[in-house]
């Protein structure tokens, strides 16, 4: 008998939520093409494991904050897709990139899918903002032993697999209000010591002048951020803010092993 035809690959979007109540109908609204919705909320006190349940997602309650790498290893752990997408609470898929994840899954390729962000904060579309980074977000989830480190996680492969770029932009709702962007600046400020910290960097004022210094300026002016008006200013500076006062707190905090529990 001529062999099976291959079973087609399926995919599991993750999300990790706390008190997302405003944003995450939209977010999983977004990935409802997935076969697997999947939620690992940790202790919310809103209506986001409701929001999230209805909209069908399989959701599991960890209050237990240990940091972000142990929530996404709760994720590994509870999905089953041959392929395992990362979203975030304040994200969206668009039609251009829903069609592209959808066929890179269909290839079954074993790579490791970066994407970037087209980003909305305070009220407006950052049309011009050029994307700073490319983080991994896609893996074929049999690959992935493991999350490891304090901010900006990183996935420990089974075994060495080729980046591939998603074209399409993922829509980022970075910061809402300039409320919103404060608590976020102590929280990734914080975060972002700690990680240098484990990396026995040194800080300092001087030291973080410099880097917030230079950060506005690659955000402003090289990536475009000032063709956005206001918005594009108050989106610079706050990165700049952190960049500073990550290296302030580097440089005068002592107690920065432990991990910063989500807003």
């Amino acid at each position: 008998m001529p062999d099976a035809v291959q079973k087609k690959a399926t995919l599991t979007v993750a999300v990790l939520t706390l008190n997302e109540a405003k944003r995450i109908q939209a977010c999983l609204q977004s990935a409802q093409f997935a076969d697997q919705l999947l939620v690992v909320d940790s202790g919310s006190t809103d209506d986001t494991v409701a929001i999230a349940t209805s909209m069908g997602a399989q959701v599991h309650i960890y209050p237990d904050w240990q940091g972000f790498a142990v929530q996404r290893n709760r994720l590994l752990e509870h999905a089953t897709g041959d392929f395992i997408f990362f979203l975030d609470a304040d994200e969206e898929m668009g039609p251009a990139f829903q069609a592209e994840l959808q066929a890179i899954v269909a290839t079954r390729q074993n790579v490791v899918g970066k994407i970037h962000w087209r980003m909305v904060a305070f009220g407006h579309e950052l049309k011009y903002l050029r994307s700073i980074s490319w983080v991994e977000r896609l893996f074929v989830r049999k690959s992935v032993a493991g999350f490891t480190g304090v901010v900006h996680e990183e996935a420990q492969l089974t075994e060495p697999m080729p980046r591939l770029r998603i074209a399409a932009p993922l829509l980022h709702h970075s910061r809402s209000t300039v409320h919103d962007s404060l608590q976020k600046l102590t929280q990734y400020a914080m975060l972002g010591a700690a990680k240098r910290a484990q990396q026995k960097k040194s800080g300092g004022v001087l030291r973080g002048l410099f880097s917030g210094f230079s950060m506005f300026v690659r955000v402003y002016v090289f990536h475009l951020a000032f063709l956005s008006g206001g918005a594009g200013f108050l989106y610079s500076l706050f990165i700049a803010l952190e960049a500073f006062f990550r290296y302030a707190a580097l440089g005068y905090d002592h107690d920065l092993t432990c991990d910063v529990k989500r807003s």
